[in-house]
C-alpha cells in the first residue's frame, strides 16, 4: 500500500495525469439533461455494456445457452454475490 497522504501535491498530480481530458463538449450537453434523462443515458449505457459482454460470451462459449449467458453477463456487471447453497 502507498505510505503518501492523500494530500500530497506529487500524489495529487499522479492522480490527475491518468485522468482522460474532460470532454467540456460532451459535459455542457449533459449539464442540459434533466435529472431524469442523464438517470435513462446511463441506464441505456449499461444495458449496451451488458449486450456487448453477452455477445463477446456467445462467441467465445458458443456451447452456452441464452438463460446461462446471461447468468455469466449478470455475474460479471453486479458487484454482490449470492451464497452458494
Amino acid at each position: 500500500m502507498s505510505t503518501h497522504k492523500l494530500s500530497d501535491k506529487n500524489t495529487i498530480a499522479e492522480i490527475v495525469r491518468a485522468l482522460d481530458p474532460v470532454d467540456w463538449a460532451q459535459l455542457r450537453l449533459t449539464a442540459r439533461l434533466s435529472p431524469a434523462d442523464r438517470v435513462l443515458r446511463g441506464m441505456r449505457a449499461q444495458a449496451f455494456a451488458m449486450a456487448a459482454y453477452r455477445g463477446a460470451l456467445a462467441r467465445r462459449f458458443a456451447e452456452l445457452s441464452l438463460a446461462e449467458l446471461n447468468m455469466k453477463t449478470l455475474a460479471h456487471f453486479t458487484p454482490v454475490r449470492m451464497e452458494k447453497r
